[in-house]
């Protein structure tokens, strides 16, 4: 089978799979953003409420622009605590995303539950637990590729689907100061009918998920009235592919202004016979801002500069949101939300 995508060189395709894909891997990773760390119901569906009031959230990140075929990834989140619940315990969410990559793509819809336990009488330390649950429509795209070989039967002549159901489990521990949370995803993988990816008798193992696991804390050090810093780690974990860590920094001034940055990189943390011996350990670098324009609104954007052999071949990564909290008449909250 001879394939390639629609104004894209066949050494183009090689690169990108030579240089991202580990081998023998046949399931792609997860969504990847580089401001999770604004809202990690993305990560976590624990994380549901943590702000109590209402709070929604739109995201879009274009990654390697000017790469032919690279990843697009949008979505919208909506979150928030249950006022009817004693102690506010009950947290609630919804997440919606989209992500491209080349001639295939995913649309998942996820509801997510989180009882959140309060530690203390001002309810501002906690222990959640929360689930997610949800489907996802896996597509690929006959009609973006070109035939080398006219006729081929592997490929779709135009576009084909199927609907795949998945759940999510996650733990989240949070005080004033500091946050660790724990979380697995796409729980349902390992267990789906390997033949709903079949499209006439071809299997299109590349849009299977994986399990994903990912861990992470955090915390928010008080450096002067007008200047807090907070440091977090971010370890994302598939089982066959490299170990991703993202270590971010993040500087608020006067309660209004975050900037900071990331670093990414993908390691070999025990054996994995999928791994090529010779992995590049350097992966990207993040510049991320955000500003509060009100109490409620607010609105964040990062770039990525990958700093692997990808680098000369796309212009890094962009990635957009805004974010807005719906206060309630009475505010619930005792401290600020920072995580």
């Amino acid at each position: 089978m001879g394939i390639k995508f629609k104004k894209e060189s066949v050494l183009t395709l090689c690169i990108l799979l030579v240089l991202l894909l580990p081998r023998q891997v046949e399931a792609q990773q997860n969504l990847q953003f580089s401001q999770y760390v604004f809202n990690m119901l993305a990560v976590n569906p624990a994380y549901a409420g943590y702000k109590e009031d209402l709070f929604a959230n739109a995201i879009y990140r274009k990654q390697w622009v000017n790469f032919p075929g690279g990843p697009q990834t949008g979505g919208v989140s909506l979150d928030g605590a249950l006022t009817s619940s004693r102690d506010a315990r009950v947290g609630l969410g919804m997440q919606i995303m989209y992500d491209k990559l080349g001639p295939q793509d995913a649309t998942s819809i996820y509801g997510m539950y989180s009882y959140r336990i309060p530690l203390n009488e001002d309810g501002d330390k906690r222990l959640c637990l929360g689930i997610g649950a949800g489907v996802t429509q896996y597509s690929i795209d006959g009609s973006t590729l070109m035939y080398n070989d006219d006729n081929d039967p592997s490929i779709p002549m135009g576009r084909a689907s199927t609907w795949i159901p998945d759940a999510r489990f996650g733990i989240y521990y949070y005080t004033p100061s500091w946050y660790v949370g724990a979380s697995m995803m796409d729980l349902f993988s390992l267990y789906t009918d390997p033949s709903r990816y079949y499209w006439k008798g071809y299997q299109y193992k590349t849009i299977r998920k994986t399990q994903h696991m990912y861990v992470n804390a955090g915390c928010m050090l008080n450096l002067s009235d007008n200047f807090k810093l907070k440091p977090s780690v971010l370890w994302k974990e598939d089982f066959k592919g490299p170990s991703n860590f993202d270590f971010t920094a993040l500087l608020l001034i006067a309660d209004r202004l975050w900037v900071g940055g990331s670093y990414r990189t993908g390691i070999k943390l025990w054996n994995k016979p999928a791994l090529s011996p010779d992995l590049e350990q350097l992966d990207a670098a993040s510049f991320m801002a955000q500003f509060n324009v009100t109490q409620q609104l607010r609105i964040g954007y990062a770039y990525d500069l990958t700093i692997n052999k990808m680098a000369s071949y796309q212009s890094g990564s962009h990635e957009l949101s805004i974010g807005y909290l719906f206060n309630a008449k009475r505010t619930r909250v005792t401290s600020p939300r920072y995580f």
